[in-house]
């Protein structure tokens, strides 16, 4: 190439070319810190890199994600309203049969009134029939009655 001297001829030379080692690249995100118990020592882990060079550095725990929390399979306005109409139809059960309950206890009242009519009108009957012939006073025969006015006369 170039000589050393300027009255020389240049000297050929072997071209020596080094490849750099290419790095793995950057994490973007920071390192998880690992809580150490105050009694503890973590472990020192010693690694040895294809070139020969050591790092030595404390062991650390690849960070664990946090378990995603499973969704029900139904959401819950679901059940919610699942559960209202369910109730909704006992509620409503329970007032068809408060309703025919009502109904029955109103014919009963009915059928005991119509009864008591009943029994009170015969009753009634029985003493307003009965009770003309016994009056307890004088009998009188019409058959032998005589009545002067009207020219009655038996």
């Amino acid at each position: 190439m170039y000589p050393d001297h300027p009255h020389q001829a240049p000297v050929q030379r072997a071209v020596e070319v080094h490849q750099p080692t290419p790095l793995p690249p950057a994490v973007t995100h920071p390192a998880p810190v690992v809580p150490v118990q105050p009694n503890s020592v973590p472990a020192v882990a010693s690694i040895v890199l294809p070139d020969g060079r050591v790092v030595t550095g404390y062991a650390i725990e690849p960070a664990r994600p946090e378990p995603v929390a499973v969704k029900p399979a139904v959401s819950r306005t679901a059940v919610n309203v699942a559960l209202g109409g369910v109730g909704f139809l006992a509620v409503c059960g329970g007032l068809l049969l408060l309703t025919s309950f009502i109904a029955a206890l109103t014919a009963f009242i009915t059928q005991l009134i119509i009864l008591a009519a009943v029994i009170f009108g015969g009753w009634i009957a029985v003493q307003i029939f009965s009770a003309s012939g016994h009056q307890g006073g004088t009998t009188v025969n019409i058959r032998k009655a005589t009545f002067k006015r009207n020219h009655f006369h038996s």
